[in-house]
């Protein structure tokens, strides 16, 4: 698994933190490890994006990242809206592609779900996934309504012959709710994919160091990590 794709089932699901959890693992593990956004959308020409968040989270990472658009919406849409070029599925595999020979490990981390589009002509991250044959890890929400968005999105993953990963929930509250503690249960049977890890809400406030120490025991051993599912994720620090 030189590369894998890291989609959402929307955004603002914690994608970049999840990210940062299995690059953290990867070079606790001895890995290289490279980071690839192919578009930043909603982030000004000097400010830090996911990428250096990334960085600043887990350590030492290549990272690269291939477009940037200012305004805060679909990179197509922000692309045309730019008067910029858009990034295309072709471009992010070859540079996917490159970074895999100098690295054990290259996480490409899209913007917003799996269908969100690329350019005009309807491309998606599906695409990217297709063109390197990479395995596609789900970031999904805890709470009410993750059952529908996780299963339609494996479901889209599965329709295209894509491999899903496994699912991870990108914010996990320290106080749980009935159906946040239900939904551990039910999200790999409406998925069809395992649940690989929860991370915390509020891990990326952590300071770098205690982030990297916690990231392998909010994963499982599939992401590099040593939970083994048998803590409830409540319990995760």
């Amino acid at each position: 698994m030189s590369v894998m794709v890291v989609t959402g089932t929307g955004t603002e699901v914690g994608k970049t933190v999840v990210t940062a959890a299995v690059a953290a693992a990867a070079l606790a593990a001895g890995r290289s490890v490279a980071v690839l956004k192919p578009a930043q959308t909603g982030v000004g020409p000097d400010e830090p994006g996911d990428v250096a968040e990334v960085l600043r989270l887990a350590g030492p990472v290549t990272g690269v990242e291939l477009a940037r658009f200012p305004e805060p919406l679909a990179p197509a849409t922000a692309a045309r809206r730019a008067g910029l070029a858009p990034v295309l599925p072709q471009e992010i595999a070859r540079a996917a592609a490159e970074l895999a020979a100098s690295h054990d490990l290259v996480l490409i981390e899209g913007a917003g779900g799996l269908l969100v589009r690329l350019d005009d002509a309807g491309a998606t991250l599906a695409d990217v996934a297709g063109l390197l044959d990479a395995p596609v890890l789900v970031v999904a929400q805890a709470g009410l309504g993750t059952l529908n968005t996780t299963e339609l999105t494996t479901e889209a993953l599965r329709s295209r012959g894509l491999r899903c990963t496994g699912v991870v929930i990108g914010s996990w509250p320290a106080d749980p709710d009935l159906a946040m503690r239900c939904n551990l249960a039910d999200l790999p049977e409406v998925s069809g994919a395992a649940l690989l890890g929860a991370v915390p809400e509020r891990a990326g406030a952590l300071p770098p160091q205690d982030f990297r120490e916690a990231a392998l025991s909010w994963l499982t051993p599939e992401l590099g990590g040593t939970w083994d599912g048998a803590v409830p994720c409540g319990a995760f620090r």
